[in-house]
């Protein structure tokens, strides 16, 4: 039977590493039976990588994919591709990873479609030179990228000024952005070897000892959340079954916010759930 891999990404428990250190971090991922990490907002010192490589070989957990920049980030010391090509390049090698994904374009180019031209040429730049050392660049979606810029969502304006780029498909924020995963996941078939599941849930109206009536309004308007898998709205069956059809390679649990719930816990939850579904081989 095909099947896919089940990673979590790290930025989910981020708040675990100052607490458990990188190593014993990994260990309570792979406790939860997860056996495939993709690694970001987690600064990539050489004692990271160091601890990262050792829980991989100890626990047998694959590092899916690294995260990086284009560009820099003002007030960021991540690493970026622009300054520092070569040692994102090491650190795949050094964690046998195939896949690095860059997280959103920059915000502040979103009003300037020429800005935007720019960082697509620059982004598949950047992808023909990774192919080189056999690792693949994906770009990683948020609602933002089913803007329309004359007529065309963002999202298929850098689909279709690309060829070697690839396409991270996170299906919470295209729910948000209105547009059905399962049709979009068809859409970019092919370009698809890692998909973020996210599932989306309508949150509780708290509306108590508000008067004013545009503040119940923005609280009515500001309740969509993250939630554990099988907790939302989205068909998680179907868009796993169209992910592995269109060439999903990893299917990454995130979840951006667990509104106060141990976010191992919350990975706990949505592992349940897929075990449900029927994939516990793929863990």
């Amino acid at each position: 039977m095909n099947k896919g891999k089940f990673a979590v990404q790290m930025m989910t428990i981020k708040s675990k590493v100052p607490e458990l250190g990188v190593y014993e971090t990994m260990r309570k991922i792979t406790e939860l039976g997860y056996q495939a990490v993709e690694v970001s907002q987690i600064p990539m010192t050489a004692e990271t990588v160091a601890e990262l490589k050792r829980a991989a070989l100890d626990f047998d957990i694959k590092i899916a994919a690294l995260s990086a920049t284009i560009d820099p980030n003002p007030g960021s010391s991540s690493d970026n591709l622009t300054d520092h090509f070569q040692k994102i390049v090491d650190d795949c090698k050094t964690l046998d990873c195939n896949y690095l994904r860059n997280g959103m374009l920059p915000i502040d180019i979103l009003e300037d479609k020429e800005k935007i031209m720019n960082f697509i040429d620059k982004a598949e730049t950047m992808a023909k030179r990774l192919d080189e050392y056999g690792i693949h660049f994906y770009y990683h979606n948020h609602h933002i990228e089913f803007q329309k810029y004359d007529g065309e969502f963002l999202l298929d304006l850098i689909k279709n000024n690309t060829k070697n780029l690839g396409f991270e498909i996170d299906v919470h924020w295209a729910a948000k952005a209105g547009v059905n995963p399962v049709e979009l996941l068809k859409q970019y078939a092919g370009r698809i070897g890692l998909l973020h599941l996210k599932d989306y849930r309508i949150g509780k109206v708290d509306l108590e000892g508000v008067n004013d009536p545009v503040t119940h309004k923005q609280r009515l308007h500001n309740i969509i959340e993250f939630a554990e898998l099988g907790q939302g709205n989205l068909d998680m069956k179907a868009i796993i079954e169209a992910g592995l059809q269109y060439g999903s390679e990893y299917f990454i649990i995130e979840q951006d916010n667990t509104y106060g719930r141990d976010p191992l816990e919350s990975l706990e939850i949505s592992a349940g759930h897929l075990r449900e579904l029927g994939y516990a081989a793929w863990f």
